[in-house]
């Protein structure tokens, strides 16, 4: 067995044996507060980034991009991962979690402004691109002139999850008394705070950071924006 399997298997014992009595509470079913959809990233721990160690708390759901969709027959619709716990264990408040620096994003960028051919990449990566590529096209067309290619990646970032909160705000099939929350998590010092916060840049569908100030006074310390358009 190599080391790594070994390393990890460690780990959950330890896991394990810190945990043991916490599931007494979940072994019928589940209730969590919260779905969280979230980027693939090893950077990013989705759990922790919300000090969650409690089992049934957090319905957490990842994926290259943070996407909220998925493709079928009938069209894009909400993915069913995210669509399930909304739809069968009560909850009521779905977080898409975007993060900076996001490779997804990054990728997507480059194929639209030519700067990579995504048919290069293999299917299941050039699947996921695809799927963005759509989304993310006007928003690369409203970027102010003068950018790097980070600081355009970064506020593409912010324009993903707005996407995916208006997926999630627009689609029938999500409970009408469903709180969409759009954040970014921030391990790169680029919105000025501390390294691993979440900020907070979309309630609902509305993105203007001072009108969530005055609705969200209790979390208004983390709103903030890099990009108004």
């Amino acid at each position: 067995m190599n080391r790594t399997i070994v390393g990890l298997l460690a780990d959950n014992a330890e896991h394990a044996d810190a945990f043991a009595g916490r599931f007494d509470e979940v072994q019928d079913g589940q209730q969590p507060e919260a779905v969280t959809v979230c980027c693939s990233d090893s950077r990013v721990l989705q759990d922790h980034l919300f000090g969650n160690e409690t089992p049934g708390r957090l319905f957490t759901c990842g994926n290259i991009g943070n996407r909220v969709t998925q493709r079928t027959d009938a069209g894009e619709v909400v993915s069913g991962d995210v669509l399930y716990p909304l739809a069968h264990t009560g909850t009521r408040t779905a977080v898409v979690v975007g993060h900076t620096g996001c490779g997804a994003v990054t990728a997507t960028f480059d194929v639209l402004t030519g700067n990579i051919d995504a048919d290069n990449e293999p299917s299941g990566i050039e699947h996921c691109v695809s799927l963005l590529g759509p989304h993310l096209e006007p928003g690369v067309d409203l970027l102010p002139d003068g950018l790097d290619d980070d600081e355009a990646v970064n506020r593409l970032v912010e324009y993903n999850v707005d996407r995916q909160v208006d997926h999630l705000v627009d689609s029938d099939d999500v409970p009408a008394d469903t709180d969409v929350i759009g954040v970014v998590y921030d391990f790169q010092d680029v919105y000025g705070g501390e390294r691993g916060e979440v900020h907070v840049i979309n309630v609902d569908g509305e993105r203007d950071p001072e009108a969530l100030r005055t609705e969200h006074e209790a979390v208004a310390d983390r709103i903030r924006r890099l990009w108004t358009y």
